[in-house]
């Protein structure tokens, strides 16, 4: 069974299975999801706990044993195993053995980081679904995080306008712990009061964090301020100015393709680009592609140091070229 990060609440009030898997790269939604399956299983009996971090191929028998070995007073059980990758040929073989012996007095739970395409299809997996339940964390992206500050300030009993949230998505955009974080500083700073954008700009830190997939988006776009933001987050993150140029030159390629896109449908298949690569192919057939890869070229020298000058100058010429 396949869950959301939003159904299990609803799901774990009507049944709790045997099985769950939570995986995701968003460490609050991932650990608010595996408390959620906790508490629900302290309700249903399971008052013990084991917790385990394999990472060698032995400690997949000691979690076999353990799970072999009945507690002396008889207690129904959480097993819980945190992966930080794939568990191998070893953990494959373990988990599906494990899962298959249906044993009603353990409930496991197995975090991962997210899994890619390939590792979904792992036996694994599939025993998962077969017995429990797949609870994906997806990241907040931009486009969805006032939204979720809004839900979240619901729960909080916090009223604050449109204004206040837009400028706290931005404060915090891609780091939803410090997001929730300081909704809770600001439930207690306002006292009952509604936050408006004064009261944010006040309160919180600027805690966004960004990547480059994300430069690559704003530019795709043509929203040149977004793309300043980032790239500016991107430098006082120690992010390689050679992996922001590759994204710089990659929208570049992808706007170029977009020339060539038939029946108009540039944005198929492109995942989370696939607006901000519309909005290039039509600005595409008005940018200045032989320019455009000039000053690519020239920030590349630059970064080399074959040519005298500043990589982020030539990096910020160079985003903001691409967006006008």
């Amino acid at each position: 069974m396949k869950l959301t990060a939003d159904s299990l609440t609803t799901h774990l009030r009507e049944r709790l299975l045997g099985a769950y898997l939570i995986s995701g790269d968003e460490p609050l939604l991932a650990g608010e999801a595996a408390d959620a399956v906790r508490a629900a299983a302290r309700a249903a009996g399971f008052t013990e706990r084991e917790v385990h971090f394999p990472e060698r191929a032995g400690d997949w028998d000691e979690i076999r044993g353990s799970a072999a070995n009945r507690s002396l007073f008889g207690s129904r059980r959480v097993l819980e195993i945190r992966m930080s990758g794939r568990p191998g040929t070893a953990g494959n073989a373990a988990l599906v053995a494990l899962l298959a012996a249906e044993d009603p007095e353990t409930l496991f739970l197995i975090l991962t980081p997210r899994l890619e395409r390939e590792a979904q299809g792992a036996e694994w997996v599939r025993a998962v679904e077969a017995r429990g339940g797949w609870v994906q964390i997806w990241p907040v992206d931009a486009g969805r995080l006032v939204g979720w500050l809004r839900g979240r300030a619901r729960r909080l009993g916090l009223e604050a306008s449109d204004a206040a949230l837009e400028l706290l998505a931005e404060r915090t955009e891609g780091n939803l712990l410090a997001a929730h974080q300081e909704l809770g500083k600001l439930t207690l700073l306002a006292g009952g009061a509604a936050v408006t954008p004064e009261s944010v700009l006040m309160s919180v830190a600027d805690s966004a964090r960004f990547d480059v997939f994300q430069l690559s988006e704003a530019v795709l776009a043509g929203t040149a301020g977004r793309a300043l933001r980032v790239l500016a987050g991107l430098r006082a993150e120690g992010t390689e100015p050679t992996l922001v140029l590759w994204a710089l030159t990659k929208a570049l390629r992808d706007a170029w393709s977009s020339l060539e896109a038939p029946g108009g449908g540039a944005g198929r298949g492109w995942g989370r680009q696939g607006a901000a690569l519309e909005r290039a192919a039509r600005r595409a057939p008005r940018m200045a592609f032989g320019d455009l890869t000039a000053r690519a070229a020239r920030a590349d020298r630059v970064i080399k140091g074959r040519v005298v000058g500043n990589a982020w100058d030539e990096l910020t010429l160079l985003a903001t070229a691409i967006c006008a």
